[in-house]
């Protein structure tokens, strides 16, 4: 069961933070668009906000629509994180990308990072089970998400163990498997 306490206009949820609408979006609902045939100039995320990490220093996270057209370029399989800058539980998660062998797996993928609130359309396009954040899903080299991809938890999927990297090391593990296979 899941505990949430209610601050204000935001609710704070044990096992993530819930943004607004709970629906879910019907499987391939995200579509990259048209992004033309040249990869356009590197676009960053936003500047992590106080608490947050997401290891900038050695991560190369890239904003949407740059970060789908670098991974169509390049044939690379895309790691993309949904996120707030107001949730404690993104906040812990920003830390799990310090963990050397996450560092290390990351350069097999693009990394895209998008801020809920910031970037509201496009997460939408990524809430197949809800719009709990973080939430990470991996895609194809066009943005296609692969929602079989997904944590060991019944509940919540696509939330990733905040504290503990091996849950993202696994779901990396099987985004390039699956891949591969393709």
């Amino acid at each position: 069961m899941l505990t949430a306490l209610v601050i204000g206009a935001a609710t704070v949820a044990l096992g993530g933070c819930r943004a607004d609408d709970p629906t879910p979006q019907k499987e391939g609902a995200a579509a990259a668009g048209d992004l033309g045939p040249t990869v356009p100039p590197r676009v960053a995320p936003a500047p992590p906000g106080p608490g947050e990490s997401w290891n900038t220093a050695q991560i190369e996270w890239f904003d949407f629509n740059s970060g789908v057209a670098r991974a169509t370029a390049e044939n690379k399989p895309i790691l993309l994180v949904v996120y707030t800058t107001w949730c404690p539980h993104c906040k812990n998660y920003s830390r799990v990308f310090e963990d050397p062998k996450v560092v290390e797996e990351v350069k097999g993928f693009i990394a895209i990072r998008i801020d809920a609130d910031q970037d509201s359309d496009v997460a939408k396009r990524y809430a197949k089970d809800g719009s709990y954040i973080p939430r990470t899903f991996f895609l194809q080299p066009d943005g296609t998400p692969d929602f079989e991809v997904k944590a060991a938890r019944p509940q919540y999927a696509y939330f990733y163990d905040e504290r503990n990297p091996a849950s993202l090391l696994a779901g990396m593990a099987s985004a390039k498997q699956r891949l591969a296979q393709r």
